[in-house]
C-alpha cells in the first residue's frame, strides 16, 4: 500500500514537471535571439532595396563576403554559390550563443514582408531546428526527385536561397562542406535533406507552405499583393498564407521588382510611396558651378515634327547650361536646318557641344554608344540624360527632379497624348517584348503616383556616370541578339542587376507621334493636326483662344460681327510662307476651274487649301475651333462647319488692292488676318455697308465671323501698301 502511495506522488510530481519543462523548451524566442546572415560582395542595387527593407523591420544583418570577388557563379544558368556556404560556415564559428537563430537568406532578389516576431514564431510552430525554404520545381539534379519526402500538403523540394535554424544545427549542417566557391550550394544542402539519418540528425524540415519563406519561382500564379490596413504584404492564395520573405530566385528577378514596389509597404492605397523622398540628392542651394555636370545625348532618327519646339523646350530647361554638355546625333537631312539655327544662336551657352551629322554616316546603335561614351571619358561628366527628338517635355525642372531623386537610371514618365501608351513597361513577355503589368493603367492614369522598379524604358532617361565606369562600362550597350537598341540597353543593365525606375510624382510631358510625318511642304508640322492635335495646338493656335468664354475676348465690333483671337503668329507666318512657296496665285479673274460651275463673280487673287492639299486639316479647324465659337455666339444654330471654298487672299497695291461689295456664298464666314496692319501692309479692312461698319485695324491672328448672305453685304478695303494676307471659309454654304 505504502509502495502504491509512493508511485501515485511520483506520477504527480511527473505532472507537475513535465509542463514546466515543455514551456521552458517552447518559450517565444526573443527579437534578440535572430541574426540575419547574408553573402553579398558587392553593394547592388538589389542588396540596398534589401536593407532598406530589413532596416524597416529592425532586422538585425550580419554581411559576409564584403569586398571579395564573387567566385560562386552564375546559378541562374548553372549551379553555384559554393561560396556562400564557404563564408556562412566560418561566420558560424564566430558565433558562441546556442540558443542563437540565425536566418541564411540571399540579399540581392530577396524583401522581407513582415518582422522578426511574426518570423521566430512560425519558426518555433514548425517544432524543428533546421527550416529550409521550398520550391514548387526540383533543381539541380532531377533525378534525385524520388528521394525528397512527400508531404500531404505543400512543396516537395528545398531551396538553399533561404533556410532558418539554431546555431548548433547549422554548424552540424555545414562542418563536411569542403567543396569549391563554384559548386553547387543547393545540390550540398539538398543531399544533406534527403539523406533520412541527416535530416533526423539535424532536426530539418521545408516551409512546405510559404509561412515563412515564398520562392517565386515556379509558383508566380500562387503569389497576389494584399493591400489590407496601410500595410502591402504578398499573399499566397494556393496555401492562404503570408509570407515573411519573398525571394525572386532563378528567373524571376522582373517578378520580386514588381512585388518591391509595394512590398514592405513602399507604396499604400492609404499613404502613397513611403520611400520617394528618401536618399535624395538636394540641388536647393548649390551655386551654379556646383550643379553636376551633365552630357545630355539628343538624338533624331527619324523625320519628325515640332523639332523647332524640342529645342526651345531643351532652353528652358531651370538648369545651368555652364554645367551641360551637348551630345547631337542627326540622321535626317529634313532637320539639319533646326539643329544648325539652334546652335547658331544658342551653342555657345553650353560648357561644349558635339554634333554627328547625316554627312558621316553614323549607324543608330553606334551614335548611342558615343553619346553615353562622350560622358564615360569625362572625368567631370556625373550623368548622361537622354532625350528623343520626339520627346515633348514640359516640365521645365525634370533634369533637376531626375537628379535629386538620385536614382541609377530614372525616367520622367511621358505619354502620348489620349492613349495608354508610355515610355516605359510595367512588365515583359516570356520573350522580352512588352506585357502589361496589374498596376500599369494605374501609374499611367495617376490613379498610383511614385517611382516604380520597371524593366523597360526609352526616350527619355537618366544615367548615373558612376555605372558607365562599373556596371555599364562595356563600350556596347546598345546591342542584344534581335532587339531594338532601347530594348537591349535595359536588357544590358538588367543583366547587370542595375534597376530602372520611371517617375510619375510629376507632370512631365508627352511623346510625339511620328506616324504618317510627310516631308513635302515647306511647314510640314502644319500638317499635324490629326497626328499631334495638343502640340499642333500650342504651336498654331493663339495663345488667349482658350480664354476667349472664361475671359470675355470676344469683341463685337459691328452688329452680328464677332472678333477674336485663332491663329498664333506662327501659325500665321506659316500659312503665308507656305501659300507663297506654293506660289501658284489665282490671276483674279471670273474663269475660274478650281470651284464648282467654272465662274467666280467675285473673284480674289488666292490659293485653295486643296492646291496645298490641307483641305482636310482646315475642315478639322473649323470643327474644332470655330463651330464651338459659333453655337455660342449664335444661339439655337448649330454647324459641322462644312466648307467647300477655304482660300488665303492676297491683296497688293498693284495687283488687287480691294475687293467690291458682295455677299458671300455661306451661312456665315470666317476671315483671318494673317499679317499685321502698319508693319506688313497700310489699309485694307473690311467694311459691312449696311451698318456703315468698318474693321480698319484688323489684328494679325484673330478671325471676324459674320453672316455671309442676306444682311452682311461687305467689301474689302483698299490695300494702300505692302502685302495684306487673309485666309477666308465660307462655312454652311
Amino acid at each position: 500500500m505504502r509502495a502504491f502511495s509512493l508511485l501515485i506522488l511520483a506520477w504527480m510530481s511527473l505532472l507537475v514537471v513535465l509542463p514546466v519543462i515543455r514551456c521552458k523548451d517552447q518559450r517565444e524566442l526573443s527579437e534578440g535571439n535572430l541574426l540575419v546572415v547574408t553573402v553579398a560582395t558587392k553593394e547592388t542595387d538589389g542588396f540596398r532595396r534589401f536593407m532598406r527593407s530589413a532596416r524597416h523591420f529592425n532586422y538585425t544583418i550580419k554581411v559576409l563576403g564584403r569586398g571579395e570577388p564573387w567566385k560562386g557563379g552564375d546559378y541562374m544558368t548553372a549551379p553555384g554559390g559554393g561560396q556562400k556556404v564557404r563564408l556562412l560556415k566560418a561566420g558560424l564559428q564566430e558565433i558562441k550563443e546556442e540558443d542563437k537563430v540565425v536566418l541564411f537568406i540571399d540579399s540581392y532578389d530577396v524583401v522581407f514582408a513582415s518582422g522578426p516576431k511574426e518570423l521566430l514564431k512560425k519558426f518555433q510552430q514548425t517544432r524543428h531546428k533546421v527550416v529550409f525554404s521550398a520550391e514548387t520545381l526540383i533543381w539541380p539534379d532531377r533525378h534525385l526527385e524520388d528521394k525528397h519526402p512527400h508531404f500531404r500538403e505543400g512543396k516537395r523540394f528545398l531551396g538553399s536561397g533561404g533556410f532558418i535554424g539554431y546555431v548548433p544545427n547549422l554548424k552540424e549542417m555545414v562542418a563536411d562542406w569542403t567543396g569549391e566557391d563554384n559548386d553547387s550550394d543547393q545540390l550540398f544542402f539538398t543531399k544533406i535533406y534527403i539523406n533520412p539519418e541527416k535530416r533526423k540528425s539535424i532536426n530539418i524540415t521545408l516551409d512546405n507552405r510559404c509561412r515563412m519563406f515564398q520562392n517565386l519561382h515556379g509558383s508566380l500564379d500562387e503569389v497576389v499583393l494584399k493591400f489590407e490596413d496601410g500595410q502591402v504584404r504578398a499573399r499566397n492564395v494556393l496555401y492562404d498564407t503570408l509570407p515573411v520573405i519573398v525571394h525572386g530566385n532563378g528567373p524571376t528577378k522582373l517578378q520580386i521588382n514588381y512585388l518591391s514596389n509595394y512590398i514592405p509597404t513602399v507604396w499604400t492605397f492609404e499613404t502613397g510611396c513611403s520611400v520617394c523622398l528618401e536618399d535624395l540628392r538636394p540641388l536647393s542651394g548649390l551655386k551654379e558651378s556646383e550643379y553636376p555636370l551633365v552630357v545630355i545625348g539628343i538624338f533624331i532618327q527619324q523625320p519628325t515634327p515640332f523639332v523647332s519646339v524640342f529645342f526651345e523646350s531643351l532652353l528652358k530647361l531651370e538648369y545651368p547650361k555652364n554645367q551641360l554638355k551637348l551630345f547631337i546625333y542627326n540622321q535626317e537631312q529634313h532637320h539639319e536646318v533646326e539643329v544648325s539655327s539652334f546652335l547658331k544662336d544658342h551653342g555657345k551657352e553650353y560648357q561644349d557641344v558635339k554634333v554627328i551629322g547625316p554627312e558621316e554616316n553614323m549607324d543608330r546603335v553606334a551614335s548611342r554608344n558615343l553619346g553615353l561614351d562622350m560622358c564615360r571619358q569625362d572625368k567631370d561628366c556625373e550623368y548622361f540624360f537622354s532625350m528623343d527628338i520626339e520627346v515633348v517635355l514640359k516640365n521645365k525642372d525634370t533634369l533637376k527632379i531626375l537628379i535629386e531623386q538620385n536614382e541609377p537610371i530614372i525616367a520622367p514618365m511621358i505619354t502620348r497624348e489620349g492613349r495608354l501608351w508610355t515610355n516605359f513597361w510595367g512588365a515583359l513577355s516570356a520573350d522580352g517584348y512588352y506585357a502589361r503589368s496589374e498596376d500599369y493603367v494605374d501609374i499611367v492614369q495617376g490613379r498610383r503616383v511614385g517611382v516604380w522598379n520597371v524593366p523597360y524604358l526609352a526616350k527619355v532617361y537618366l544615367v548615373k556616370a558612376s555605372l558607365l565606369h562599373e556596371e555599364l562600362s562595356d563600350n556596347d550597350l546598345f546591342s542584344s541578339g534581335t532587339l531594338d537598341l532601347d530594348m537591349a540597353f535595359c536588357h544590358n543593365a538588367r543583366n547587370k542587376g542595375v534597376f530602372m525606375y520611371v517617375t510619375n510624382m510629376h507632370t512631365f510631358g508627352r511623346m510625339l507621334s511620328t506616324e504618317n510625318y510627310q516631308m513635302s511642304h515647306l511647314h510640314n508640322d502644319l500638317w499635324q493636326i490629326f497626328e499631334n492635335p495638343k502640340d499642333w495646338e500650342e504651336r498654331y493656335i493663339h495663345e488667349n483662344y482658350t480664354k476667349i468664354m472664361r475671359d470675355k475676348l470676344i469683341e463685337t465690333p459691328c452688329p452680328d460681327v464677332y472678333w477674336f483671337p485663332l491663329f498664333s503668329d506662327i501659325g500665321c507666318d506659316h500659312i503665308v510662307q507656305e501659300m507663297e512657296n506654293f506660289g501658284q496665285w489665282s490671276g483674279g479673274r471670273n474663269t475660274d476651274t478650281r470651284i464648282q460651275g467654272g465662274y467666280e463673280n467675285v473673284p480674289t487673287i488666292d490659293i485653295h487649301m486643296t492646291q496645298i492639299n490641307y483641305e482636310k486639316e482646315w475642315q478639322k479647324l473649323l470643327l474644332d475651333y470655330i463651330a464651338p465659337i459659333t453655337e455660342t455666339m449664335y444661339p439655337g444654330y448649330y454647324t459641322k462647319c462644312i466648307s467647300y471654298l477655304n482660300f488665303v487672299v492676297r491683296y497688293k497695291p498693284d495687283e488687287q488692292p480691294l475687293l467690291t461689295p458682295h455677299h458671300d456664298a455661306s451661312t456665315f464666314t470666317i476671315n483671318v488676318a494673317l499679317n499685321s496692319k502698319e508693319i506688313d501692309y497700310q489699309g485694307g479692312g473690311c467694311r459691312f455697308i449696311r451698318y456703315n461698319c468698318s474693321v480698319e485695324a484688323p489684328r494679325k491672328g484673330w478671325a471676324l465671323m459674320h453672316p455671309g448672305r442676306l444682311t452682311h453685304y461687305h467689301e474689302g478695303l483698299r490695300t494702300t501698301a505692302g502685302t495684306r494676307y487673309i485666309a477666308v471659309s465660307f462655312v454652311d454654304p
